[in-house]
């Protein structure tokens, strides 16, 4: 098994929860989505995010208007709808629910490797 399919495989898993929360924020143009998901260390391409959000605009996730831009043609700016926003929190819960459940396996294995050695000794 190869770690780095299972890590494309989590982040695929994750990016429309990420591109979700970034709009949650403000309404976003292509290339800002790209450029923050990139400051989180989540490299995603044009070819990858573009289809993406018209599947999420297609389920009435999210929503576009026009906004005319001083430095070429008009930029569209995508928001989420209040079906979008509905979504969203279920998916906020969703993540909390696995984040904890990981935690607590993680805390679990760590205090028992670290009570194995406090035994072996």
């Amino acid at each position: 098994m190869n770690v780095d399919n299972v890590k494309s495989q989590m982040r695929k898993g994750m990016l429309e929860y990420c591109i979700l929360l970034l709009l949650h924020r403000e309404p976003s143009y292509a290339s800002d989505i790209i450029q923050n998901l990139k400051e989180a260390k989540l490299i995603v391409v044009e070819g990858t995010l573009y289809p993406l959000l018209t599947r999420l605009k297609n389920d009435d996730l999210l929503s576009y208007e026009w906004v005319e831009s001083t430095q070429g043609p008009p930029r569209k700016y995508y928001s989420l709808t209040p079906k979008g926003e509905e979504f969203l929190a279920g998916l906020q819960l969703a993540w909390d629910e696995l984040s904890d459940t990981v935690n607590h396996l993680r805390t679990k294995l760590l205090i028992s490797k670290s009570h194995e050695k406090d035994t072996d000794c």
